[in-house]
């Protein structure tokens, strides 16, 4: 059965906090989301879930349903690629240490990234991207709100074609957890796994269906066919894919804060038609048939 997203509560599936590299606080972003109109809410932080306590205390707080979620880093085919994990069981052992491995080598990576921007001339890079982050996690984001501070960028696009990106002097490869190591944390923990944001990677068309390929083939539940980041013509060729590879569809903003409204709460747009999503069987009485 085919399903289209005339759903009655909108659905934001991938949302960050201060947690990782978002800028408002668990609490902040559900009342933030609540505002805008969002009746299930995903919590997708970096490689952690140390903001879902506080966040479901909102929630409950507000009659939001909040999904407890991370979004998880893989390399494959030597790019990094992002899993969101949904459902998940946060006390599970497996996931967890799969995680806090993944926050190790995140805090090994920002250091070592402040000591190779120190070589190329910008003194305490660590220390004030450390002032930025209001958690465990320092990352990108929070080396380039140091950067624009300080004056050696303008915004965050100059930030990471200057310092950040491959061959310029603040990058470090990342090794990251492999696709199905993710997969079988997400599963252990009895949640469901999404490829974030398809449509961003830089890959060739062959390659992405090599991608999803070896998701699905690993056990992998959708993609995100919707995101904050993929323009109308995306979300309709990530369907497709969607559609091709037997897999469930899921809608997200990747939301990190106010600074950048163009993925605002609330805004996304439906699921394409001929989209099964992901949230179907979570609220079966809400299903809605194209046939």
């Amino acid at each position: 059965m085919e399903y289209n997203a005339l759903m009655s509560q909108p659905y934001d599936l991938h949302a960050h906090s201060t947690a990782s590299d978002g800028t408002l606080s668990p609490t902040a972003l559900v009342a933030r989301a609540h505002e805008k109109g969002v009746k299930v809410l995903a919590l997708t932080d970096h490689d952690n879930t140390a903001g879902i306590e506080e966040a479901r205390i909102e929630a409950n707080r507000l009659g939001i349903e909040l999904v407890a979620g991370a979004e998880i880093s893989v390399t494959w085919g030597a790019q990094v690629v992002h899993i969101v994990a949904l459902n998940v069981d946060i006390e599970n052992a497996e996931l967890q240490t799969g995680l806090n491995r993944l926050c190790d080598f995140r805090e090994w990576r920002a250091e070592e990234i402040g000591r190779r921007l120190e070589k190329a001339g910008i003194a305490g890079a660590y220390e004030g991207a450390r002032r930025f982050a209001k958690g465990r996690i320092v990352g990108r984001t929070h080396f380039g709100h140091f950067l624009i501070d300080a004056g050696h960028a303008k915004d965050m696009r100059q930030v990471f074609k200057r310092y950040l990106v491959r061959n310029k002097p603040g990058h470090v490869s990342g090794e990251w957890a492999a696709i199905d190591e993710a997969v079988g944390w997400i599963k252990a923990a009895g949640g469901q796994s999404v490829i974030a944001h398809p449509a961003r990677y830089s890959m060739t068309a062959t390659k992405l269906r090599r991608l999803f390929g070896a998701f699905k083939e690993c056990g992998g539940d959708a993609l995100e066919v919707v995101s904050g980041s993929h323009s109308a013509s995306e979300n309709i060729v990530m369907a497709s894919h969607a559609r091709a590879f037997d897999l469930l569809s899921s809608s997200g903003s990747d939301y990190h804060g106010p600074e950048t409204p163009w993925t605002e709460l609330g805004r996304l747009p439906d699921l394409p038609n001929g989209c099964e999503p992901i949230w179907a069987d979570w609220h079966p009485a809400e299903r809605v048939s194209n046939a």
